[in-house]
């Protein structure tokens, strides 16, 4: 189950694609590379986009280390890019998070990472559905790429 369940506005190029995708992602310590690619594959899904179309997860400084993201990459075949918590803050998004902000200094990982080189946004924060009905430990978003 994902939260925030309004339809993705597909942004399809010339060949009925979507095209450049980067999925921001935020994940709490420890988290494991299905629950992330999981949420991945699903919100490409709900954006009209195929793993052909993802160039990068993109995520803040902190966790560009987090061993289930860098797994997650490398299965998809595609970088981890991160920035400074200052730079994501920068970036203006429709679901800013207080309790995020306060853990790393941005309101906001997944929307603001998907969003950071600019583009458009074509799935809002999303958040995995943990085990047993527990909250997930992952967020993603997509943007098609500027």
């Amino acid at each position: 189950m994902l939260t925030h369940p309004t339809p993705a506005p597909h942004v399809l190029t010339g060949s009925g694609r979507v095209g450049r995708v980067v999925v921001g992602v935020g994940a709490r310590a420890g988290v494991a590379a299905d629950e992330v690619l999981g949420l991945v594959r699903a919100v490409l899904a709900e954006a009209g986009a195929g793993a052909g179309d993802l160039v990068a997860l993109a995520t803040v400084d902190a966790k560009g280390r987090e061993p289930g993201l860098v797994r997650a990459a490398e299965v998809l075949g595609v970088p981890v890019e991160t920035y400074p918590a200052e730079r994501l803050a920068a970036v203006p998004v429709p679901h800013p998070s207080e309790r995020v902000r306060g853990a790393v200094g941005t309101p906001s990982v997944a929307e603001a990472a998907a969003l950071v080189r600019g583009g458009r946004l074509l799935v809002a924060k999303r958040v995995s559905a943990g085990a047993g009905g527990a909250p997930g430990r992952v967020t993603c978003a997509a943007a098609r790429t500027g």
